[in-house]
């Protein structure tokens, strides 16, 4: 009865979306849920032919994993075959959106290499069950398989690892 019991739990557990080795489910965002910065729609299976990480961030949470993207940086990788993509829970904060917006096409002008993706409904959220109000970091590799997930900060102990991971699929 007892593990009955169990069974019944473990199957009640919703399954998270993202898992290491599986194909990044697709998240399209447009119109009234959000798009890029210039107002073109998103398309996640877009992130092809390259090694993508993925930052989706509440803007109250912008630099929890300041030091992680600082190492990124410094790591200086191939940018002709590693892309980063910052998709902004702009349903997430207090802030109001006309202000978030306008700060994004600031940094998309001073980062052009970063896809800036404003996310207005809590969409990816949704679609990846990932962790709502936090910084969350995807690696996917050139054919949208999950790589990596972390949900929150990066414990600095991770980062070489992390961007070997990137160095070893690219």
């Amino acid at each position: 009865m007892t593990k009955r019991i169990f069974i019944s739990l473990l199957a009640a557990l919703p399954l998270f979306a993202l898992s290491v080795g599986q194909p990044l489910p697709r998240l399209t965002l447009s119109g009234d849920e959000g798009a890029r910065v210039d107002g073109t729609p998103f398309d996640s299976d877009s992130l092809r032919n390259k090694v993508h990480i993925i930052f989706y961030v509440d803007p109250d949470e912008k630099d929890l994993n300041e030091a992680f993207t600082d190492a990124l940086k410094a790591a200086k990788l191939d940018r002709s075959r590693y892309a980063s993509v910052a998709i902004i829970n702009l349903d997430a904060t207090w802030m109001p959106n006309f202000a978030i917006e306008a700060a994004l096409k600031k940094k998309q002008k001073k980062f052009p290499d970063t896809i800036y993706v404003k996310d207005k409904v809590k969409k990816g959220v949704k679609t990846w069950e990932i962790d709502d109000d936090n910084s969350d970091i995807i690696v996917v590799d050139g054919d949208g398989t999950v790589l990596y997930v972390h949900e929150g900060k990066i414990p600095q102990s991770q980062y070489d690892d992390v961007i070997a991971l990137i160095r070893e699929h690219m």
